[in-house]
């Protein structure tokens, strides 16, 4: 969905509706993006069948629900200030942010290793 472009009165239908759209894609750009910081599979696309790639989202949500359920593992998979949130009006970004994607790859440095073992 789109917003009303331009400026609006306050209370207006017009500005409620914008405030909604743009929160609820912020909260849409939390999950995907917190999703994809700990799930490497999601930084990049999905090759594959639709049915599988649903699935794949599907237990992605599932097992970010498990983790999220204890105390305990909910403190090292989401701890406090990870999402986005807003103040006084204003949207303070969260940590999942400031991870640097050209850091992280999506896959582990393969280790080189013998192939012969040494006579």
């Amino acid at each position: 969905m789109e917003v009303y472009p331009g400026q609006h009165p306050k209370d207006s239908k017009e500005r409620i509706l914008n405030y909604r759209i743009c929160r609820a894609r912020r909260i849409v750009q939390n999950v995907f993006g917190l999703s994809s910081s700990v799930f490497r599979v999601l930084r990049k696309p999905v090759l594959l069948e639709p049915e599988k790639a649903q699935l794949v989202a599907m237990t992605i949500a599932c097992l970010h629900k498990f983790l999220r359920r204890s105390s305990d593992s909910a403190a090292i998979c989401t701890p406090p200030g990870t999402f986005d949130y807003e103040e006084n009006g204003r949207v303070v970004e969260g940590s999942w942010r400031a991870m640097s994607n050209e850091n992280m790859t999506s896959l582990f440095p393969i280790r080189k290793i013998t192939r012969k073992p040494p006579l």
